[in-house]
């Protein structure tokens, strides 16, 4: 199929949310699933990307209003550090000239362009946009241009989003929390003595601080799934190629890492990854491009979930933790779905091993082709001493052992299959604790201590990285200390669609949208 054909199948998918159209010179009079009234400028902080691009469409506001009106909220909240590089002056310029155009000549260009002057930004890892630099979080990436666009930016561009700043993740996205010699620390909104949540740290605060809508995210171990915990957002992690990731690479560290977003709502989640799911050039994992929107309009069927409510290892699970358990399985009941233990008999220690194998081996591959274009080595001093182990490590490995840790993630990957055969999701923690204190999760430490606090944090997401299924942290928890806590649903591959329909009812059954952080607008 082609280029112009996909494209005009995604659009045609998103119409129904996204307003009446004429998408690829189809006439389409699809009324909005719900238009969004404009009352006052002044609920900026509630809108939502959908609300946004109904709001753009009606021309109740203009796409440099949105873009200034976002700039501002992120140089006044600078002291959550959650930008990496920044592209203010080029969002204002583009929104700018769109705004210069009338409302008809913009609605006209949001047929093809849906999400046309919506400000938004990109994770600053994983992602290339021709003549900006990507960091990676890294000394030694601090001046990366790019001299391309990835697959994925070149999908978000054609929607239209004003890409104002690149947002800050650790090195190489190497812990869960948004801490970096480079970048310094990123702060949860929620409060400022704790961390994000990692490795999309820059994009959750940028969302859960009500700066922008939605940001870009990179999932390898649980790096969207966390920081949605950590700062009270919805973050799904796609089924292994659903989401594009090409071109130079088409899998992330062996197929561990995806792309989608954090988002305040699950209709955003669900309309991004309608509008950017589906198989590149080169793709050899390929799914049908599901309607994510209609799926989120429906009421799922009398769910049978499985419950895993310890860690792998056997270490202690968090009361607050457990608590957000016992609260959303209440919540489950009440919707007339069942849910009941499971303990899938895993290869943890392969798995485990083949996942330090492949993302060491993934982070090596990346500073040798930095070595190529620098022509000089890398030193020691230009990353964490964290980092600077895991490439001495990988220097190491062998073939062998790579294709050990790739049949691990295989074994595991038939288990949850075969759990999945019985039961509709899997219902687990998405942490064993709550967010730790900055300083905790930093990879300027010793590697043991660091192993016992990383163990707290990634272990039971990471299952779903490794066996390359769909998974989401939902925000239904606040304990007494006021920090949020998600709870995790995983299902089956290519289930993205059955796992936002459950989302979707959660959501109207227990809000989250007017819960904010209580530092916001200090």
């Amino acid at each position: 199929m082609d280029k112009v054909d996909v494209t005009k199948r995604r659009l045609i998918q998103a119409s129904g949310v996204l307003g009446s159209a004429a998408v690829l010179g189809m006439s389409l009079k699809t009324q909005a699933a719900t238009s969004t009234a404009y009352t006052s400028f002044s609920d900026y902080e509630q809108w939502d990307m959908t609300a946004m691009a109904d709001l753009l469409r009606q021309g109740d506001v203009s796409p440099l209003e949105l873009t200034d009106a976002a700039i501002s909220r992120f140089e006044a909240n600078a002291k959550l550090n959650m930008v990496a590089v920044n592209h203010f002056e080029r969002a204002r310029e583009q929104a700018t000239q769109l705004s210069k155009l009338s409302t008809s000549a913009r609605t006209e260009q949001m047929n093809n362009a849906p999400l046309l002057g919506i400000p938004f930004a990109f994770k600053d890892l994983g992602v290339s946009m021709a003549g900006t630099i990507t960091t990676n979080g890294c000394r030694f990436f601090k001046d990366n241009v790019a001299t391309e666009n990835s697959t994925l930016v070149n999908r978000y561009e054609s929607l239209g989003v004003n890409v104002l700043a690149k947002l800050t993740s650790p090195e190489f996205g190497q812990t869960a929390s948004g801490e970096s010699t480079l970048h310094g620390n990123t702060l949860n909104p929620w409060d400022t003595r704790y961390s994000s949540g990692g490795s999309s740290s820059g994009s959750a605060v940028a969302v859960a601080a009500r700066i922008i809508p939605a940001a870009h995210g990179t999932d390898g171990g649980g790096s969207i799934r966390i920081p949605a915990s950590h700062c009270g957002l919805f973050g799904l992690k796609p089924s292994r190629g659903r989401v594009p990731f090409g071109p130079t690479s088409l899998e992330g560290s062996m197929g561990l890492s995806v792309h989608h977003a954090l988002t305040r709502s699950v209709r955003d989640s669900a309309l991004l990854l309608q509008l950017t799911q589906g198989a590149e050039l080169g793709s050899r994992i390929s799914l049908p491009n599901d309607d994510m929107l209609g799926a989120i309009q429906k009421q799922p069927k009398k769910l049978k979930i499985g419950l895993m409510d310890y860690h792998p290892f056997g270490y202690p699970i968090h009361q607050d933790c457990k608590d957000a358990l016992t609260k959303t399985i209440k919540l489950l009941e009440a919707l007339g779905h069942n849910v009941e233990a499971v303990n899938p008999v895993l290869p943890l220690e392969s798995m485990f091993k083949g996942m330090g194998i492949a993302t060491s081996s993934s982070l090596l591959k990346a500073v040798q082709a930095r070595e190529l274009v620098l022509g000089r080595a890398a030193r020691e001093d230009e990353f964490e001493s964290i980092v600077w182990g895991h490439l001495q490590k990988a220097k190491g490995f062998t073939a062998q052992q790579m294709l050990a840790a790739r049949a691990a993630f295989d074994q595991g990957g038939q288990v949850f299959d075969g759990l999945f055969k019985e039961y509709d999701f899997i219902l687990t923690p998405v942490t064993t604790a709550p967010p730790p204190l900055i300083g905790e999760l930093t990879l300027n430490q010793s590697y043991d201590v660091f192993v016992q606090n990383i163990l707290k944090a990634s272990p039971i997401a990471a299952l779903f990285n490794m066996t390359g299924l769909p998974a989401m942290s939902v925000p239904l928890h606040i304990n007494a200390a006021g920090l949020p806590i998600g709870v995790q649903f995983a299902g089956p591959f290519g289930g993205e669609a059955k796992l936002l329909s459950l989302a979707s009812q959660l959501e109207l059954a227990a809000p989250w949208a007017d819960k904010q952080p209580p530092n916001f607008g200090e």
